[in-house]
């Protein structure tokens, strides 16, 4: 099992260069002996498989990732040829990680129509496949249409595993049949060993993100964590994973505490079926606490 973490992660608002932020940032991670970095996707944020890119080539052997882009509305020819280009700048240590997003938030800001989501995530990964196994891609679906006059070009890129964030009985479904694992993010050891362990074959990655902070100032934090995680339980695929595990609020799954809560906490997740861990809003409240808290939670890599 390792443990990874999830950038940005709550303390670059005052940063003069976010890039060189993240990138800082992630070397720390890699010297506090984590096993990988991934990086969030918002809509007019930085791009997350770029600074994947620059991170995986700045620390050799740190696995990066993105948590995650999403499908709609990038053309999967587009987000493959950047996640090789990637790979080749990380040396084979990327991984991209792609979700379908919510509707009624993507829809407004992107002004498009918003594709049938399960279809299109099939449509999706099969090109993304064929893509990066270098084959001849011409697929005319009924979300996707790609016919790109060639195989890659990009040299050094190499096969690139992907990850679907995924929860809800169909997505995991596709995500098992044409992906190499789930990314869910609070999805709760209940739902984890009750809903998306089951639905996945043997030998798929379940990367479970976990909100996790260790401070001395719970309270404080877990108010923090009520503020700016709420929005999550309006989404109707994480209400419904909420409900799964019983919890009305988000902020509920955030483990935050001293050094054996957060250890015992992450611990359920691992033993709920987790291959790895991903702790994310480490820095909600300081940069202290993230670098408290990744050293800490570090020795589930060891």
């Amino acid at each position: 099992m390792t443990i990874g973490v999830t950038l940005p992660s709550g303390d670059t608002g005052s940063a003069p260069n976010l890039v060189d932020e993240l990138l800082t940032q992630t070397r720390q991670a890699a010297d506090a002996g984590l096993k990988s970095v991934w990086f969030s996707q918002l809509p007019l944020s930085q791009d997350a498989i770029a600074v994947a890119a620059l991170a995986g080539r700045e620390n050799p052997g740190l696995e990066v990732g993105t948590s995650v882009v999403p499908t709609y509305p990038r053309h999967p020819l587009l987000v493959a040829s950047a996640a090789l280009t990637a790979q080749a700048a990380a040396g084979g240590n990327f991984t991209l990680g792609i979700g379908l997003g919510s509707k009624g938030f993507l829809g407004p800001v992107y002004g498009v129509e918003y594709p049938p989501p399960i279809r299109h995530l099939r449509e999706y990964l099969t090109v993304l496949r064929q893509v990066f196994a270098g084959e001849a891609v011409d697929f005319d679906g009924e979300t996707v249409q790609a016919h790109p006059p060639g195989p890659s070009t990009v040299a050094g890129g190499g096969d690139v595993p992907v990850i679907v964030a995924a929860m809800g009985p169909q997505a995991l479904r596709v995500t098992g049949e044409l992906a190499d694992g789930t990314l869910p993010f609070l999805a709760g050891p209940k739902a984890l060993s009750e809903e998306i362990v089951p639905a996945l074959p043997a030998g798929k990655r379940i990367i479970a993100a976990v909100p996790a902070i260790v401070t001395d100032d719970p309270d404080a934090v877990r108010a923090l964590a009520v503020e700016q995680i709420g929005f999550y339980a309006q989404i109707p695929s994480y209400r419904r994973i909420l409900d799964v595990e019983g919890v009305g609020h988000p902020a509920d799954l955030a483990i935050i505490g001293d050094e054996k809560t957060v250890l015992a906490g992450l611990q359920r997740y691992y033993d709920a079926g987790a291959t790895d861990v991903l702790v994310t809003q480490t820095g909600i409240r300081s940069s202290e606490e993230r670098l408290r808290t990744w050293g800490v939670v570090s020795s589930f890599g060891s």
